[in-house]
């Protein structure tokens, strides 16, 4: 396996696009780096929303959220303000689609909740948001589910904290937070596409979010090749069959 910290970025991209040429499935894993093209800043990044901000990670926590009325009151008013509703897919979503229409995309595996790679066209029968969607709001207590534009309107009504339409109970984005767990179907589905595709493609991903990070893991003691594409450096570029430092908008259609 090549040392791909050894590699310069053309011979990189040459390196990435052959592996991928020659595999007849490729699985996908995609982080907010593939978003952030879009407009929509990442979380661990140099200037993510978190490095910059660590208390705003108690709106992603859910037990800050069920016990903080403020903490849902600014949740709520920062979904409002969020470029997640506005936000276009760009060129890296667009290759993923094409990688689709060739017929040779296994999985996509995505821990971003913009819904942007639906929207870009990828089928959502071939998307696994590990992470769940901001598109819809649910219920803590019932579980029912609808739109989030119905739950963003009563914000704009002037309602800073709405409950469930059904029962009354505490409403949230359709999104997995910290303290819950991912839903064991979906990580099910992202195993088997590690172990069964001939390349795990992971792009603008920290890996460093477990479980889904494991991905790469599975893959590689499957003995599967693994490209890697993003910003920074990860814990598994070492073991990567090549990396490729960049932008996912500028990388992803050179290689696919």
């Amino acid at each position: 396996m090549p040392d791909a910290a050894d590699e310069s970025k053309p011979q990189a991209i040459e390196t990435a696009r052959r592996v991928i040429r020659d595999a007849s499935s490729v699985a996908v894993l995609t982080g907010a780096g593939i978003s952030t093209d879009s407009g929509i800043p990442d979380f661990r990044g140099p200037n993510g929303v978190w490095t910059r901000n660590p208390e705003a990670e108690k709106r992603s926590t859910i037990q800050h959220y069920l016990a903080d009325p403020q903490v849902r009151r600014d949740a709520w008013q920062i979904r409002l303000e969020s470029d997640m509703f506005t936000a276009s897919p760009n060129d890296g979503h667009r290759a993923l689609v094409e990688l689709e229409r060739s017929g040779r995309l296994h999985t996509l595996v995505t821990q971003n909740i913009d819904g942007l790679h639906v929207i870009a066209g990828s089928s959502p029968d071939n998307v696994v948001e590990i992470h769940g969607t901001v598109h819809r709001w649910e219920c803590v207590d019932c579980g029912a589910r609808g739109p989030m534009q119905e739950a963003l309107d009563r914000v704009r009504a002037g309602d800073p904290d709405p409950s469930c339409p059904i029962c009354g109970g505490i409403m949230k984005s359709a999104t997995i937070m910290f303290g819950q767990s991912l839903v064991a179907a979906d990580l099910l589905r992202a195993e088997i596409a590690a172990t069964q595709a001939d390349v795990l493609l992971a792009v603008g991903t920290s890996l460093m979010v477990y479980p889904i990070a494991g991905m790469v893991q599975v893959a590689l003691e499957a003995g599967r090749s693994v490209v890697i594409v993003n910003a920074q450096s990860t814990p598994f570029d070492s073991q990567a069959t090549v990396v490729v430092q960049g932008s996912a908008s500028a990388v992803l259609p050179a290689i696919l």
